[in-house]
């Protein structure tokens, strides 16, 4: 079972010169251990792990089965992750490709402090998460420096996002349809691609609503119209 793969999303960055992998493991409280503990209501029922491919058994089983496997035998999974991780930074050098991991695709883990980031300078690592106090660490250049984070916005921790764009962080917000400006930041079209490291400095990351997203009514969706 190999742990890294990647989507849909994640594709989209090889236009730019990236090579993304990422690690999907089952969300929320799926797998019977909390993979996102600062989840929200109208963010679990909005998560896209019922979108794309994600609508298969076969996808689901897979992402079950590597998140038990996480649970049950860490220290064989963080061993195997490395070594899948030190084997995409090979295939990027020989290959002189960039290379970007995404370990939270599907859910919210530290994952800096279950792995040496630093021992892969060559591998981008990013992560989009609803932990300010990690969001913060990110701020304040306590984190691995091939480490990017882009604070998500939800429908409860709106008084976080203002202390993350006081702070010059970046946020990911999901709306019906983008607007030009959000909370007087300039919004940039998440969709395009997956590589939110490359955006400018103090944006607001506009993604738009999919899957079960598009009837929302928690306000976790932005609802605005053109």
């Amino acid at each position: 079972m190999k742990l890294l793969a990647t989507n849909t999303k994640l594709e989209k960055g090889t236009k730019l010169g990236w090579r993304t992998y990422g690690l999907s493991l089952s969300p929320a409280g799926k797998s019977g251990k909390q993979f996102c503990p600062h989840r929200s209501k109208g963010c679990e029922a909005a998560c896209l792990d019922m979108s794309g491919m994600g609508v298969f058994s076969n996808v689901q089983a897979a992402r079950l089965n590597k998140s038990k496997y996480f649970i049950e035998n860490r220290t064989e999974f963080l061993k195997q992750l490395n070594k899948e991780i030190s084997n995409a930074a090979k295939l990027g050098i020989k290959q002189d490709q960039s290379v970007a991991v995404r370990l939270n695709v599907l859910s919210d883990l530290p994952w800096h402090k279950l792995i040496d980031m630093s021992a892969y300078p060559s591998i981008q690592f990013y992560d989009y998460t609803p932990n300010l106090p990690r969001m913060l660490e990110f701020l304040n250049g306590e984190l691995p420096k091939n480490y990017h984070l882009t604070f998500s916005r939800k429908e409860d921790n709106q008084h976080r996002v203002v202390a993350v764009t006081n702070g010059g962080g970046n946020i990911a917000a999901v709306f019906s349809s983008l607007p030009d400006t959000y909370l007087g930041k300039p919004v940039v079209d998440g969709d395009i691609s997956d590589l939110r490291f490359l955006d400018p400095q103090n944006v607001i990351v506009g993604l738009k609503a999919k899957g079960r997203g598009k009837k929302d009514e928690s306000g976790f969706v932005l609802w605005n119209e053109l």
